[in-house]
């Protein structure tokens, strides 16, 4: 039996007047609502994912809405943000 070696990733977004947050990417099949998030006092959602190593692209969905993050602007240029197939942009994280 062989085992991938995986790493536990935090992914955090801050939306503190959002009702439910959801992360959605590459990992899940950007399914909107497979990974819920946990809020904390200070209003930040977080979830943490055992992930292989790899790049992996992701969005928010704050109350429904995708996003890179709560008040991010299409025109704002995002070191954490590559563009996507539809023109917009999508956050990722590179995992050793």
């Amino acid at each position: 039996m062989s085992s991938t070696l995986t790493s536990t990733t935090q992914f955090t977004c801050h939306a503190e007047d959002a009702n439910a947050v959801f992360l959605a990417g590459t990992f899940n099949d950007w399914q909107p609502d497979a990974t819920s998030m946990l809020k904390d006092a200070q209003g930040d959602w977080k979830v943490n994912l055992d992930l292989p190593p790899g790049r992996y692209e992701f969005k928010f969905v704050v109350d429904g809405q995708w996003c890179c993050r709560p008040g991010c602007q299409v025109s704002e240029t995002c070191p954490d943000c590559v563009e996507n197939a539809f023109g917009t942009m999508n956050r990722f994280v590179d995992i050793d």
